[in-house]
């Protein structure tokens, strides 16, 4: 397997999202292995700030040349704020995907399903 970066600031989920705390709120975005796997990013669709979704539901896709894949919502929450950096330059995925390529800013409701979420050392280990 190729090297990708896991940091282990964060948790994640199988379906290769990353939730990291930034102060009061949360941010989210999708794996160094989900962007290597899915190659260039030439899409995001992603809600508007003020959406509430429930933990596992769908919250928007990532398109790129091989394939469009719907994006999972890590936990129960609301967006607050949406990376609009995306919409012009999605690339900033693969090129920052902890970073510059976040997706969303979110509040949670649930503060126990953070628990749910895989540490960097059970995440790598499942791709393996």
């Amino acid at each position: 397997m190729q090297s990708i970066n896991i940091p282990a600031d964060r948790g994640y989920t199988s379906e290769h999202i990353w939730l990291k705390a930034d102060g009061d709120s949360y941010i989210l975005g999708i794996s160094d292995f989900a962007q290597n796997q899915l190659g260039e990013i030439s899409f995001v669709d992603l809600p508007s700030a003020g959406c509430t979704f429930a933990a596992g539901k769908e919250f928007g896709s990532i398109e790129s040349l091989k394939a469009v894949n719907a994006l999972f919502m890590p936990v129960s929450g609301s967006v607050l704020e949406v990376n609009e950096a995306l919409a012009e330059t999605p690339t900033l995925i693969n090129i920052s995907p902890y970073e510059k390529g976040w997706l969303l800013r979110i509040t949670i409701n649930e503060a126990a399903e953070i628990n749910t979420l895989l540490s960097a050392r059970q995440y790598l280990s499942q791709l393996k």
